[in-house]
């Protein structure tokens, strides 16, 4: 009979004629699991405290997607099983990130990129992107990423010269380095005391009148 199988053999024949029987094209609707998906992006970041980074991402995926695949994006902080900080579909924010983090998407929603701005020293973490799609056959699909970013978070440029400036050397005020010491740190209470010193006399070392106000060039 058509589409019909004879079993003979014992258990063994009777193993590989289910086999057979299951086997062979994929009917139509069928939904496939053993299929390749995954996200891309990249292992390490670096931005400076204040500012703003993006964290890009990529996705591939072979089921056949939803006309309307409703792609929704979400990341998590710290490890893989770690606390979600950002999900596109219920517009949720982590109270640290309040304002602060925004989705850009592709035209083809295949790609896109999370930027988190004003950047905080705690926000130097691990991150880890997480996308969710409708698919036409194998309903709503879920994956993650499992390496993730890793974030590290810079001092800005003002904050790193402030650091410089206060630990640098500077040479003994001589009439040599004069030149040089309207970039000296000094320290305000020497200031004050040399300006009580110095008060209103037109020449006196150290000091000196110009355009109508005071500068201090040295200090003893």
């Amino acid at each position: 009979a058509r589409n019909s199988i004879t079993i003979s053999g014992g258990s063994e024949s009777l193993h590989l004629a289910l086999l057979l029987a299951l086997g062979g094209k994929q009917k139509q609707g069928e939904c496939v699991t053993n299929t390749n998906y995954g996200i891309k992006q990249p292992d390490r970041l670096s931005a400076p405290q204040g500012g703003s980074v993006r964290i890009p991402f990529s996705f591939y995926q072979e089921w056949e997607l939803a006309k309307d695949p409703r792609v929704s994006v979400a990341l998590r902080r710290t490890h893989f099983h770690g606390e979600s900080i950002y999900n596109s579909t219920r517009r949720f924010i982590h109270k640290d990130y309040k304002n602060r983090i925004s989705l850009e998407l592709s035209e083809g929603q295949r790609s896109g990129s999370l930027q988190i701005s004003n950047l905080q020293e705690k926000d130097g973490n691990m991150y880890f992107c997480r996308i969710q799609v409708e698919t036409s056959r194998c309903g709503k699909k879920v994956w993650q990423a499992i390496n993730g970013t890793k974030l590290t978070i810079t001092p800005d440029q003002l904050d790193r010269f402030t650091s410089e400036a206060h630990t640098k050397t500077f040479p003994h005020p001589s009439p040599q380095n004069l030149g040089l010491l309207p970039y000296m740190v000094t320290d305000v209470t020497q200031l004050s005391q040399k300006r009580r010193q110095c008060g209103h006399r037109a020449e006196t070392q150290g000091c000196s009148l110009e355009a109508g106000r005071s500068r201090e060039q040295s200090l003893p």
